[in-house]
């Protein structure tokens, strides 16, 4: 089995971050889907694509929540975290080969770190934007992006407005800092370990001295 392993919501500040593996015979099999980088479909192309992988490729899906997060980095860096979790999805597929898109600027040494995070013998080759260089990975980056797509929606049913979850959207950024403001801390969902939080949560306390 060939696999390609990409995550989604790596830099968000709430909700889980989403790891996926999607595994096929030979490459080719993905010929006819019109896989690319899942940034670059539109939502529907996303979700259509993402019925037919999970309909007719094996697929194993890893989501660590916000707490999860914090509770990771406050014992190794993000990029290892990721590696971790990387290998924890490939593990549900034991292949023998996988391309994943490295979270290191070294993607050499990013491959070396999953590889020993695995228990089984598997080639790793790790690239930087394999997503867009690889069917497999950017099948990976669908699925994995359609999966937090539809926990943010579940967050927004329970929490409002709350944008896309990254720290460059405006609306997720009002949604912190009014939720720190009226609750005196952030919500559940929101990675405490980030920046963005804990300076959210220091104008809080300023506002009161």
């Amino acid at each position: 089995m060939i696999c390609g392993v990409d995550e989604a919501g790596k830099g968000s500040v709430l909700g889980p971050m989403v790891i996926a593996a999607v595994g096929c015979r030979d490459a080719g099999d993905l010929a006819p889907l019109p896989i690319r980088d899942s940034k670059a479909l539109r939502p529907k192309q996303r979700e259509a694509i993402y019925e037919i992988l999970l309909r007719d490729f094996a697929i194993s899906i890893v989501t660590i929540d916000a707490a999860g997060i914090d509770e990771a980095r406050s014992r190794m860096s993000m990029n290892e975290c990721v590696a971790e979790l990387h290998a924890e999805a490939l593990m549900g597929l034991r292949p023998r080969l996988a391309y994943v898109d490295a979270c290191d600027v070294n993607a050499e040494r990013y491959g070396k770190t999953v590889s020993n995070h695995l228990d089984f013998p598997c080639e790793i080759i790790a690239e930087h934007r394999a997503d867009a260089r690889h069917k497999i990975v950017g099948a990976a980056s669908v699925v994995a992006k359609v999966t937090r797509d539809r926990a943010i929606r579940d967050l927004s049913e329970r929490y409002g407005m709350i944008g896309s979850g990254y720290p460059s959207d405006p609306v997720t950024i009002e949604f912190l800092r009014r939720y720190i403001r009226n609750y005196g801390s952030p919500p559940p969902c929101a990675r405490r370990s980030w920046k963005t939080v804990a300076n959210l949560c220091q104008t809080r306390i300023a506002d009161f001295l």
